[in-house]
């Protein structure tokens, strides 16, 4: 796989928490634009259900704003929750990268402090790649993979790389990673001996 030449000291990025035996294969940086418009569904679901809030309370009496002020004060979260999440992924873009790493999936992100997250390839059970129109046009794509894990109502939650270069490139680098990584595992469990003798002693 081509790197791209503003990708070179991406590494550097993950020293910290690489293990000394640890490599990486490639390294990425998400486009700013898709990036900032992956929170663009909830910002149109915020301004929606803001503009739902605004016109109920202009139909409110005036000896009803005491309770609608502070009510929607609450009630009105989706809207300026939808805001501050643009505001949000805009700061965090600044320190957001992407590895694949010979032992596992490495990202970085944070605007408060730095904060990492791994995931292991043979946790990995569902791998995809995504490519919508707007990425589509600017030549990148979306990265997700899932580990099994789930929401309280059993929505599935992914580890994403989004909006990076060559995204086909990236999904397949992956899945040989994988496979790779999942083949040495089965390669190691069929040396085991079938029963554990232990250690034998005598009283």
């Amino acid at each position: 796989m081509q790197q791209d030449t503003n990708t070179i000291y991406l590494p550097q990025r993950f020293e910290t928490v690489k293990d000394s035996d640890e490599y990486i294969y490639w390294t990425g940086k998400p486009a700013f634009l898709p990036f900032i418009m992956s929170g663009l569904p909830f910002l149109i679901f915020g301004l929606l259900w803001g503009v739902f809030d605004f016109l109920f309370i202009m139909n409110m009496t005036s000896d009803m704003l005491w309770f609608a002020i502070p009510f929607f004060a609450i009630h009105a979260f989706p809207f300026y929750g939808s805001i501050l999440n643009i505001i949000r992924l805009w700061l965090v873009h600044g320190n957001t990268y992407y590895a694949i790493i010979n032992k596992r999936l490495m990202m970085r992100s944070g605007f408060w402090g730095t904060d990492f997250k791994a995931v292991d390839y043979d946790n990995i059970v569902d791998l995809e790649v995504n490519v919508n129109p707007i990425e589509n046009m600017l030549g990148v794509g979306s990265i997700r993979a899932f580990s099994g894990t789930t929401t309280s109502k059993g929505s599935r939650v992914f580890d994403r790389f989004v909006a990076v270069q060559n995204p086909y490139e990236v999904f397949k680098k992956i899945k040989e990673v994988a496979a790779d990584i999942k083949i040495k595992i089965g390669d190691q469990e069929a040396t085991q001996p079938e029963e554990n003798t232990g250690f034998k002693t005598t009283l």
